[in-house]
């Protein structure tokens, strides 16, 4: 028989399990209070249980942990992390250090099914979706490695491999598990979810009202060139994709970011910026432009600093509220559109690599 997954489990379905077992339901705090917020990582660790139950749950059950197979480090010490899956499968995870504090970068699928074409998520194609227990588990395996070091994750971010809203059920189900007191216990307003713009699960996830940040890979600002860039564009064009978002700020009373890859000569020109002004205007919306990081094949070009600083500009001259993300991670190809489904592609000549689980 298979093991129970513990982080596959609501507090009240843990407790009916150990109900099941003969043991009373209060322990199923204690091991809450292990899983989401106490570096452990085994049954046997968890000291405050009795040792005939820790037995026990070692014989019938599966903490739902994982440990990375391969660890990178950049030289910004952005920390990226290979991590199994109990199939064969393998998602990669990123550790971002800010000013600000500690983001992590999940990963919601492995492989993806977008097809975009700047982007390297998808090049080894789609193999699965990640469970809400999967998603979790990369979650503490970051909180777990920061923990030892005295400091605290304050951000999530849903930008690894995959589109989150193609495996809608598994990430609301995560995001259950985020916020509920028990579990992790975090306010939804330090989660971000990234989408190519699936219209109908971006209405959706509007209709259940929580302070959850929207980023929304646009990177066009017509449809012809969307269509180019990202296939999903001919399913959802603009015409329906920004009045769900407007929808979601509607619902929520949270800004909606767009997300704008440049890539030089392509989606950069002046008149670019002009256009993409025109299409967000009067919206609740802010734009972060992405200067592209190096996709092995892709045959696009990163934008110059100067033509960043100036697309920038432009937005801002039009009363648009602009950013320009910051670079992390791409000496060891961990920056936006770099992951990959089980790390495959060129290893980077960059950073450190440890080969042993941490």
């Amino acid at each position: 028989m298979s093991k129970v997954n513990i982080l596959a489990l609501s507090p009240q379905a843990l407790r009916l399990f150990l109900e099941h077992l003969g043991e009373k339901p209060y322990r199923a705090g204690q091991i809450l209070a292990w899983l989401y917020h106490k570096r452990v990582g085994s049954w046997e660790e968890m000291t405050d249980l009795p040792g005939a139950l820790r037995r026990r749950l070692s014989e019938v059950a599966d903490t739902g942990l994982l440990s990375p197979s391969r660890v990178q480090v950049s030289r910004d010490g952005t920390e990226k992390f290979l991590v199994p899956l109990a199939d064969g499968q393998a998602v990669e995870t990123v550790l971002l250090p800010y000013d600000t504090g500690y983001a992590a970068c999940i990963s919601t699928q492995a492989g993806c099914r977008m097809g975009c074409v700047f982007c390297a998520s998808g090049r080894p194609g789609f193999s699965r979706s990640l469970s809400a227990a999967e998603i979790m588990a990369q979650v503490l395996l970051v909180k777990k490695r920061l923990g030892r070091r005295g400091r605290e994750l304050k951000n999530i971010v849903l930008m690894g491999s995959g589109e989150p809203l193609d495996n809608y059920e598994a990430v609301v189900a995560f995001l259950e598990a985020v916020q509920d007191r028990e579990r992790l216990g975090l306010s939804l307003r330090r989660l971000t979810l990234s989408t190519a713009g699936l219209v109908p699960q971006i209405l959706s996830l509007a209709e259940l009202g929580r302070p959850l940040n929207l980023a929304v890979s646009l990177n066009a600002p017509n449809n012809a060139l969307r269509d180019r860039l990202m296939p999903i564009n001919r399913a959802y064009p603009l015409e329906r994709l920004l009045p769900a978002c407007d929808t979601y700020a509607g619902k929520t009373g949270r800004r909606v970011t767009y997300e704008y890859i440049l890539l030089h000569r392509i989606n950069d020109r002046a008149e670019d910026a002009l256009q993409l002004a025109d299409l967000l205007a009067g919206r609740l919306a802010h734009v972060n432009l992405i200067p592209f990081n190096a996709v092995p094949a892709s045959g696009f070009k990163p934008s110059p600093p100067p033509v960043v600083e100036e697309f920038a500009r432009l937005l801002q001259q039009q009363r648009v509220n602009v950013t320009v993300r910051r670079r992390l991670g791409a000496d060891i190809d961990a920056a936006c559109g770099q992951l990959r489904a089980g790390g495959g592609g060129q290893q980077s000549s960059g950073g450190k690599e440890f080969g042993r689980p941490v």
